[in-house]
């Protein structure tokens, strides 16, 4: 279950939810893992802990991915204490559902500065300390990308992350490094609890529309995430997988 072994994972936005259960199951197969958080120092150092009880080896590394000039920091302090990067989860993101005449400019900025440029400029910081020999960069995404009701800003950033995807890994494939968009569709998380989803009729709905008859958890996430970080999926970039359990948004 090692076959991650020796390689170094930066995780953003891995202080809770699905992020964090990306980084813990990284760390189970053998790699050291940069928890990146905004906020929460506390979900960091938890996650952190938790790694290193397993005997794995992790740091906690705050940056705001909002704001360009914290990015360079972040993968200075990761490469510095960790080494050069095979992995990048580009996890990071905000969503901010709203009808059309809801949106303002302050909406929209908030959320494509994190899900899109902030995703872009990590990126960008990350390769310049890649591992010479390639690796993987997994974009998480969302079945929203397909257009969702009230949340046209929040759709329009998870299209672009796709279409960000293709033209990287057709980019990076000669560096020999790969690009895959992992596209959730609903999961527990502690967000979904805060926006009162969990127990609602739209959580009924979903579940009646998935074939696999439930919303997913974090750990449905992570597991593929650790596929698409080993050399197992050598032969898997450029591409988009959905993990909805068969539903279609």
């Amino acid at each position: 279950m090692g076959n991650l072994q020796g390689k170094v994972a930066l995780v953003t936005g891995a202080s809770k939810g699905i992020g964090a259960a990306i980084a813990l199951e990284l760390a189970s197969k053998g790699a050291s893992v940069a928890v990146n958080y905004s906020g929460s120092k506390s979900g960091a150092d938890k996650v952190v802990a938790q790694i290193k009880a397993a005997g794995g080896k992790a740091i906690a590394v705050q940056a705001d991915l909002s704001n360009p000039d914290s990015i360079g920091p972040l993968i200075d302090a990761v490469s510095k204490q960790l080494g050069p990067i095979n992995v990048l989860v580009n996890n990071a993101g905000v969503y901010e559902f709203g009808a059309i005449d809801a949106i303002t400019p302050e909406h929209f900025h908030k959320q494509f500065n994190v899900n899109v440029l902030g995703l872009l400029l990590t990126t960008q910081a990350a390769l310049r300390n890649f591992d010479p020999k390639g690796g993987s960069i997994i974009n998480i995404g969302s079945v929203a990308a397909a257009g969702v009701p009230a949340a046209s800003t929040y759709s329009a950033t998870k299209g672009a992350v796709d279409s960000i995807t293709v033209s990287l890994a057709g980019e990076l494939g000669a560096k020999k490094i790969r690009v895959n968009s992992l596209n959730p569709g609903m999961v527990e998380t502690e967000g979904v609890h805060t926006a009162g989803i969990i127990g609602s009729d739209f959580q009924k709905k979903t579940e009646a529309e998935t074939p696999l008859g439930r919303i997913g958890q974090p750990e449905d996430v992570a597991t593929i995430a650790a596929f698409l970080a080993s050399d197992d999926s050598y032969w898997v970039t450029g591409q988009t997988i959905r993990a909805s359990g068969g539903a279609r948004l």
